[in-house]
């Protein structure tokens, strides 16, 4: 199991978590709680790494 690291900031114009993964691209989301960023966060990295590289 390979670990991430995200940075986290709380958005004070909606009052969410947003996160993101430093150095991989498309890796971020936003949630209510830190717990919800935590399991949206990992979705995203799961399908970005079933994806692939991408070109670009």
């Amino acid at each position: 199991m390979k670990t991430f690291t995200a940075v986290v900031e709380r958005c004070s114009g909606t009052d969410l978590f947003v996160g993101y993964v430093p150095g991989f691209a498309g890796a971020h989301s936003q949630g209510r709680s830190l717990d919800e960023l935590n399991r949206n966060l990992q979705e995203v990295i799961e399908m970005l790494l079933d994806d692939g590289p991408t070109l670009g």
